[in-house]
């Protein structure tokens, strides 16, 4: 479908649209509640030079590929939006202070393998703990979520609520994981790396501590703002003047990474949450199942979590098909996706690349895939596929969710390194995402035993 025109804000939308134009806003919305459009909207009001609050305005979000849908939502109106994600604006900002030498990020690969030669030194010089007896991925995670939460002293570390993280460690073997990864930080300086993509976010903040100049922008716009790490949040609020705005867009259900983002620690000051419950984008049908899914025991709990509204579109029943093997779940797949993308848009998500590699030998060339570089988004009908994380605040009028057996959900190899409960709340939330990227059609299949992260409740199926 060829973009003609943005939706028109609907009820209370118009009231979060023309808020004022000074300080921090903060709205919550379930799945389909229109936040990106409220987003790009918001946007032009703020930035408009006819007001008294014009200003240069930066609207922000987690995923490129959602970027490229933006901009071709935005190309529906006359004046320039500026879209960016996170780490295009943190390097540019930091080039702007002479803080980013050529090839001072460390890469993941560069990551892993100075983790390695870290985990080596210390099994070397005789360290005693089980600890050590984990794969490089879990420390690779751990130092994530310490610099994603900006901890520079390990006292912090030690004494620090473990948000988004249900794997206790011992405050001891804390103590060494800490050492690890201030020796790891050692390793990446000598190699000439001054930052890795997850603390780029601190060396913002930092830099805008210090920085006296006079703000770029005088109003940023988040959109799916529960990507972002609490370090970005942080950075993002000292990016705007004392007379700019900050305005958050989130829906905390979809938040799939393991940092479990909080705007309340990130420096915003709020009167007021907004809220939207209204689902414009489900049928009722599919928005039960996501309900369903959500008030299940795996589900985090949330104190920012909106419980959405019944859609008042009616549709079918989400179809679950039980197929003998995973080879005919993608014939059956690929083949009635085919046949629905010539009038519309059906998107295929997997849960891993090498499930989204293993698909497209056998899609026709035609097919779209979602990923990050993807340049321009295709108007009209059309097939499209790609993972669940890069199918992130887009929208299709059909989606098939294929291969999701227990073998498969909760994902073994993510189990393995962090344990069955933590890793069985990111896959719901991911399934979450899965589930309300459908307008009206929703196709759910799997070979063996169903994962226990679905509902069971059998009328919430066409079987």
């Amino acid at each position: 479908m060829t973009v003609t025109s943005l939706p028109q804000p609907r009820g209370r939308q118009k009231e979060v649209l023309y808020l004022p134009a000074q300080g921090h806003t903060v709205v919550l919305g379930t799945a389909g509640s229109g936040k990106t459009v409220l987003a790009i909207l918001r946007s032009l009001y703020l930035s408009d030079p006819a007001t008294t609050h014009g200003g240069n305005t930066l609207l922000l979000t987690f995923n490129r590929c959602l970027i490229t849908y933006m901009k071709h939502l935005a190309t529906a109106v006359r004046q320039p939006i500026n879209i960016e994600n996170y780490h295009l604006f943190a390097r540019g900002y930091l080039a702007s202070r002479n803080q980013l030498p050529n090839s001072c990020i460390c890469s993941p690969d560069e990551r892993i393998k100075l983790i390695r030669l870290t985990l080596n030194d210390a099994r070397k010089t005789g360290v005693q703990n089980s600890i050590l007896k984990r794969p490089e991925r879990f420390f690779d995670e751990e130092f994530q979520w310490i610099q994603q939460h900006g901890i520079s002293d390990e006292q912090d570390y030690l004494t620090v609520e473990r948000i988004g993280r249900v794997h206790r460690i011992a405050k001891d073997t804390r103590s060494i994981i800490f050492k690890l990864y201030k020796n790891y930080l050692i390793r990446r300086e000598k190699a000439g790396k001054l930052y890795d993509w997850s603390d780029l976010a601190s060396a913002v903040r930092k830099e805008f501590e210090t920085d006296k100049q006079e703000r770029l922008y005088r109003h940023i716009i988040i959109d799916e703002g529960q990507d972002f790490s609490p370090e970005m949040l942080r950075s993002l609020a000292l990016a705007i003047p004392d007379d700019g705005s900050i305005t958050f867009f989130g829906d905390i259900a979809q938040q799939i990474y393991g940092y479990r983002t909080s705007w309340r620690s990130a420096g915003f000051i709020v009167p007021k949450i907004w809220q939207f419950e209204e689902n414009y984008r489900n049928t009722k049908q599919i928005a039960q199942l996501a309900l369903a899914l959500a008030e299940m025991p795996n589900f985090p709990v949330d104190p920012d979590l909106v419980e959405p509204k019944s859609p008042a579109a009616d549709g079918p029943l989400p179809a679950l098909e039980k197929l003998s093997i995973e080879s005919k779940e993608q014939e059956f797949v690929i083949s009635n996706a085919k046949k629905l993308a010539e009038t519309g848009t059906a998107a295929i998500l997997l849960r891993t690349r090498d499930q989204e590699n293993m698909l497209r030998r056998y899609l026709p060339r035609s097919a779209k895939r979602l990923h990050r570089d993807l340049d321009k988004w295709p108007t009209g009908p059309g097939l499209f596929y790609g993972t669940y994380h890069a199918a992130k605040g887009l929208e299709f009028d059909t989606v098939f969710l294929p291969f999701l057996s227990d073998k498969n959900w909760p994902y073994q190899p993510d189990v393995d390194l962090l344990g069955e409960q933590e890793v069985a709340a990111r896959d719901s939330r991911l399934l979450y995402v899965g589930i309300t990227r459908a307008r009206s059609t929703l196709v759910l299949t799997y070979s063996g035993n169903l994962t226990s992260l679905l509902p069971k409740n059998k009328s919430l199926y066409k079987q």
